[in-house]
């Protein structure tokens, strides 16, 4: 799912509604600022720092700080968090190169088994494959929350891996992250692929080392899973 793409959509939404005193600039400088609470405060909650509802809670609180605005309570929190969460909604979609990087994949291995492994909550992962048409193409779903193991760790990938019924050397993982996906992938014993739409400094960390495929874009993915 195109995530930053229903992220910055989902906040201008929002902003516009909730903040109409301010510019169009002024909006964009604050979806940037938003962009950034959400990768600080996400982290804190992928690592176990924080609940997942007080992620999102310091999100907005961070944002009424850069506004200079008096911190709401946490009924003001849940509220203004939720009105952004339906917009967000509204954009979820699929990234262009799915549907045919599945078919592609189907074609070759047609009984290749899937697994989504995802840092997060089951519920609202589950509900943006749902609502991008992919809930049925996979056979297993591994989420951090549900199984008390987080990327990097080894031991999510192995425990997807058993769920499949397949050894991790016959195994694959594709994920946007260099660091949690592709490396912790790798370090379980998979072939760790980086789909790398646009790396940053976090997770580019120098560019991955021997052995991690990088691609693209998924019509890449095919091309990336044949033999050497």
């Amino acid at each position: 799912m195109d995530h930053d793409a229903a992220r910055g959509a989902g906040f201008m939404a929002h902003a516009a509604a909730v903040l109409p005193e301010l510019t169009g600039a002024e909006h964009d400088a604050l979806a940037q600022e938003w962009q950034r609470l959400e990768a600080r405060h996400y982290e804190e909650y992928a690592s176990g720092r924080i609940s997942f509802i007080e992620q999102r809670r310091r999100r907005v609180r961070g944002l009424h700080a850069a506004l200079g605005r008096a911190q709401p309570s946490d009924a003001a929190t849940d509220a203004w968090f939720g009105a952004y969460l339906e917009r967000y909604r509204a954009g979820w979609t699929a990234f262009d190169d799915v549907g045919p990087a599945l078919a592609a994949l189907a074609a070759l291995h047609p009984d290749v088994g899937l697994a989504v492994v995802t840092n997060g909550e089951g519920e609202p992962q589950r509900a943006k494959l749902a609502a991008i048409g992919l809930a049925d193409r996979f056979r297993v779903f591994v989420a951090s929350a549900e199984v008390g193991l987080a990327k990097p760790d080894p031991a999510i990938f192995l425990l997807a891996c058993e769920r499949l019924g397949v050894e991790p050397a016959a195994a694959a993982h594709v994920g946007d992250r260099l660091d949690l996906d592709a490396e912790g992938a790798a370090a379980a014993g998979l072939r760790g692929i980086w789909l790398d739409r646009g790396s940053d400094g976090a997770s580019a960390a120098g560019g991955p080392s021997p052995g991690i495929a990088r691609i693209a874009t998924l019509r890449e993915l095919t091309a990336a899973l044949a033999p050497s």
